[in-house]
C-alpha cells in the first residue's frame, strides 16, 4: 500500500514538474518576441535618427550656399548699380505699371516718381462760307495739328509732397509761335504745362486739402477741371475757353488751395501770367510788359449720389485785378477770343479785338451735370465783365464797361453701357474705361459713346455806340462719336456746324462780316 502510494506521488510530481516547465518555455519564447519587436523599433528609430540628421545637415548646407549667394548678389548690385536676377534691390524698389504708367516706389509707396504722357493727333476740314468781302478771314485751312504732345514725371515725397514737371511740344498755341516761318508773333509753341509743388498732409473738417504753387492747370470751371483725355468733344466749348484764357487754364502761374471730401469742393488761387507771356519791364525787350494777376475761386460739389446716380452744381468766379501794360505805348488791354471749337485752323472767328484802357474784367459762372448710368448731362454759363477805366492816357477816355455772355449745354450716353464716374479731387467727372477692352483674340470691342452740344457766345455790346464791342456771336452745334479702345488708347469723330453773326460799328453802316462754316475732324489719342 505504501509503495503504491510513493508510485501514485512519484508520477504526481513529474506531472507538476511538467507543467512548470511548459509554462517556463512559453514565457520565454513570448520574451524574445518581445524583444525581437523591440530590436526593430529601436533599428527604425535609428534609421530614421541618421535620416533626419542627414537632411538637416543638407538644409542647413543648402540655407548656407543659398544665403552666400545672395550676399555675393547684394555686393554684385552694390558695386555694378544695378538689380541683380534673384536678388531684391537693396532700397526695396518697387516697379510698377498703373493704368500702363511706369511708376516706380519704394516699399512703403511713401516716394514716388511716374512717366506720364499724352499726345493728341487731329486731322480734319472745313467748308467755310464767308457773308461778305468784307469778313475776316476769306477762308479756314484743311489739314492737321499735333494739338497736344505731353511728357513729364508726376511723384511724391514722403506721402504728403506732391510734384509735377510736364512739357508740351504739341501745338499749345497752335502757330502763333514768335520768328518761326508761317507763324505770327503772340506766344511760344510749346511750354512748361506743370512745374508745381503741392502739399496734402493737411486733412481739415474731415477732408483733404492741397496747399500748391508753381505752373499748373487750374480746376476752374466744370470743364476746365474735365482732363482733356477725358473731355467728350475734341475741344472744350468757346465759352469756357475765354473765361479760362484771362486769368486761369493751362500753363497758368498760380498759388493756392483746395479743400474737398466726397461730397464738396472749394478752392481758390492767386494767379499770373501762362509760360508763354511776356513779362518784363526791361524797354530793350519789345514789347516790355508788365506781369499781370488775378485769382480765381470755385465752390463745387455732388449734392446727390447713389450706386449708378449722380447730381453735381457749382459756381465760379475769376478776376483779372491787373492786366498786363505795355511799357513802350503804355497800353493796357484785354482780348477775350477763342477758335471754332476747332483746332485744325488756328483763326478766330469771334473775337473782341484789344479792348482798350482795360482796368479788370470779372467772370462768374454757373455750373450743373448730372449722371445716371450711361447718359451724362452737363452745362455752364458765363457772364463776363471788362472795366475800362484804365488810367493811360490813351483813348478811348472814359469809356463805359462792357458786358459779354455765353454757355453750353451737352449730353453723352455709353451705348456699351459704362459710366462716367466722379472725381472728387477736381469735383469733376471722368473718361469713360471700357468693360471689355478692344481684342481680336478675346472678342471685346471697347466702349463707344455719342455725343451733343450746343455752344454759344455773344461777344457783342453797346453796339450802337462807337465805344462799343462787335467781337460776332458765335454758335456751334457739335455731333461725337467716341471709340475708347482701351484705358490708353481713344479716337474721336466730330461733326461741327457753326454761324458766327458779325458786323461793324457805326459809321460803317454796320456791314455784316460774319460767316458760317461746317467741319468733320478726327483724333487719335492715347495717353498714361
Amino acid at each position: 500500500m505504501a509503495a503504491t502510494l510513493g508510485i501514485a506521488g512519484a508520477f504526481a510530481a513529474s506531472g507538476v514538474h511538467a507543467q512548470s516547465a511548459s509554462n517556463s518555455d512559453q514565457e520565454i519564447a513570448l520574451l524574445k518576441q518581445q524583444l525581437k519587436m523591440l530590436e526593430q523599433k529601436l533599428d527604425k528609430l535609428q534609421n530614421q535618427t541618421a535620416a533626419n540628421t542627414v537632411a538637416t545637415a543638407k538644409a542647413k548646407a543648402e540655407a548656407k550656399a543659398e544665403a552666400r549667394s545672395e550676399a555675393k548678389a547684394v555686393v554684385a548690385n552694390a558695386n555694378a548699380a544695378y538689380p541683380v536676377k534673384g536678388a531684391p534691390p537693396i532700397s526695396g524698389v518697387i516697379v510698377t505699371m498703373p493704368n500702363n504708367r511706369p511708376t516706380i516706389c519704394t516699399a512703403d509707396q511713401a516716394n514716388c516718381v511716374a512717366i506720364t504722357s499724352r499726345v493728341h493727333w487731329d486731322v480734319g476740314g472745313y467748308d467755310y462760307r464767308p457773308n461778305s468781302a468784307s469778313t475776316v478771314p476769306q477762308k479756314l485751312d484743311s489739314g492737321e495739328n499735333v494739338r497736344r504732345a505731353r511728357i513729364g514725371v508726376v511723384g511724391k515725397f514722403f506721402n504728403d509732397w506732391n510734384f509735377a514737371l510736364v512739357y508740351d511740344f504739341g501745338g499749345s498755341s497752335d502757330g502763333f509761335g514768335g520768328a518761326a516761318a508761317g507763324s505770327d508773333p503772340g506766344g511760344g509753341v510749346s511750354g512748361i504745362e506743370n512745374a508745381y509743388l503741392s502739399y496734402t498732409g493737411l486733412k481739415p473738417f474731415g477732408g483733404k486739402m492741397a496747399i500748391e504753387a508753381g505752373i499748373m492747370d487750374l480746376p476752374y470751371t466744370l470743364d476746365e477741371a474735365t482732363s482733356s483725355n477725358d473731355i467728350m468733344f475734341m475741344e472744350r466749348a468757346s465759352s469756357g475757353v475765354i473765361a479760362t484764357n484771362i486769368a486761369a487754364g493751362d500753363f497758368r502761374s498760380a498759388v493756392g488751395a483746395r479743400w474737398y471730401n466726397d461730397v464738396f469742393w472749394a478752392g481758390a488761387y492767386a494767379t499770373g501770367p501762362t509760360t508763354g507771356a511776356i513779362h518784363s519791364a526791361n524797354a530793350a525787350v519789345v514789347p516790355a510788359a508788365t506781369e499781370q494777376y488775378g485769382a480765381v475761386a470755385r465752390v463745387a460739389g455732388q449734392i446727390v449720389s447713389g450706386q449708378d446716380y449722380s447730381v453735381h452744381l457749382g459756381a465760379d468766379a475769376q478776376w483779372l485785378i491787373q492786366p498786363s501794360r505795355n511799357l513802350v505805348t503804355n497800353a493796357q488791354t484785354v482780348t477775350l477770343s477763342d477758335r471754332p471749337e476747332l483746332r485744325i485752323d488756328p483763326t478766330v472767328l469771334a473775337t473782341t479785338s484789344a479792348i482798350a484802357n482795360a482796368a479788370g474784367v470779372q467772370v462768374y459762372s454757373a455750373e450743373a451735370a448730372a449722371t445716371y448710368g450711361p447718359l451724362i448731362l452737363q452745362g455752364e454759363y458765363f457772364w463776363y465783365n471788362v472795366d475800362r477805366s484804365a488810367n493811360t492816357g490813351l483813348p478811348p477816355i472814359g469809356a463805359p464797361s462792357v458786358q459779354f455772355q455765353g454757355g453750353y449745354a451737352q449730353a453723352g450716353y455709353v451705348l456699351t453701357g459704362e459710366t462716367h464716374t466722379y472725381n472728387a479731387a477736381n469735383a469733376a467727372y471722368n473718361g469713360v474705361k471700357p468693360a471689355h477692352p478692344f481684342s481680336l483674340d478675346g472678342g471685346g470691342w471697347g466702349a463707344w459713346e455719342i455725343a451733343g452740344r450746343f455752344s454759344t457766345v455773344d461777344l457783342n455790346d453797346k453796339l450802337t455806340s462807337a465805344t462799343g464791342i462787335a467781337g460776332g456771336r458765335q454758335t456751334v452745334y457739335t455731333l461725337a462719336l467716341n471709340w475708347y479702345v482701351n484705358g490708353n488708347v481713344r479716337f474721336m469723330l466730330d461733326y461741327l456746324h457753326g454761324t458766327v453773326s458779325k458786323q461793324t460799328l457805326p459809321p460803317t453802316a454796320f456791314a455784316n462780316t460774319g460767316s458760317n462754316f461746317d467741319a468733320v475732324a478726327m483724333r487719335t489719342q492715347f495717353a498714361f
